[in-house]
């Protein structure tokens, strides 16, 4: 009976813990959808119909700030949700009282940070590779004397486009605004403006070439890896 009942479920010794896993997948993505969605109202985030979230985040919004997150967006923020390796869970956070996030819908997200002190904007389908960090703030004065004297961080709002890629690793800094289709290449450090519809890489990140705008997107990173 119960070799009848593999044989129609189609289970066997070479894909059970694979078939357990998605089911484990399954209900991780429920308890941590409903409970995630509970802590992001809680903090007062104005969050959209249908975000599903792959262990906790962490939300932290001051007081008069504003944090909105568009609909069918995805949070992935245990270690066992992308196996690609995350450092850290997804952290959303305001500086100030007048910071304001604005994530579009259809987004996703890997152990990504986003740290705002004034503005950070992204349009709808921006894609965040493991461990990407989006904030427009130094966090804290560059000079040890203004530090001192109790000067604040320098910032400048982001402004990322509908569509962008951001590579693993990769890090976006204060005053940049990334052109729409744009692919940023893993590890890079994005420290100024990139235009639309290009790839680029480094450390600086500097354009290395144009996208076509029938280029598929796999076709993009891997001339970046290249």
């Amino acid at each position: 009976m119960r070799k009848k009942l593999s044989r129609l479920a189609g289970l066997n010794r070479d894909n059970a813990p694979h078939l357990f896993d998605c089911f484990l997948n399954v209900v991780r993505e429920t308890f941590y959808s409903r409970l995630s969605g509970g802590l992001a109202r809680w903090w007062g985030i104005d969050i959209g119909r249908n975000c599903r979230f792959y262990g906790m985040p962490i939300f932290r919004r001051l007081p008069g700030s504003k944090i909105l997150i568009g609909g069918n967006c995805e949070f992935r923020s245990g270690q066992w949700s992308n196996l690609v390796g995350l450092n850290r869970p997804c952290m959303i956070s305001t500086l100030t009282r007048t910071a304001r996030i604005a994530i579009g819908d259809d987004c996703g997200f890997s152990g990504t940070v986003i740290g705002s002190a004034t503005s950070v904007t992204l349009g709808v389908r921006v894609m965040c590779g493991a461990n990407v960090t989006i904030t427009d703030t130094n966090w804290h004065a560059i000079d040890w004397r203004d530090r001192l004297a109790g000067k604040g961080a320098e910032t400048a709002p982001v402004v990322i486009g509908d569509d962008v890629w951001l590579g693993m690793n990769s890090v976006v800094l204060k005053g940049v605004r990334i052109g729409r289709g744009t692919v940023v290449g893993a590890g890079s450090i994005v420290s100024r403006s990139l235009p639309a519809g290009v790839v680029a890489a480094g450390q600086p990140a500097v354009v290395i070439r144009e996208l076509a705008p029938s280029e598929p997107l796999e076709s993009a990173l891997q001339s970046v890896a290249s």
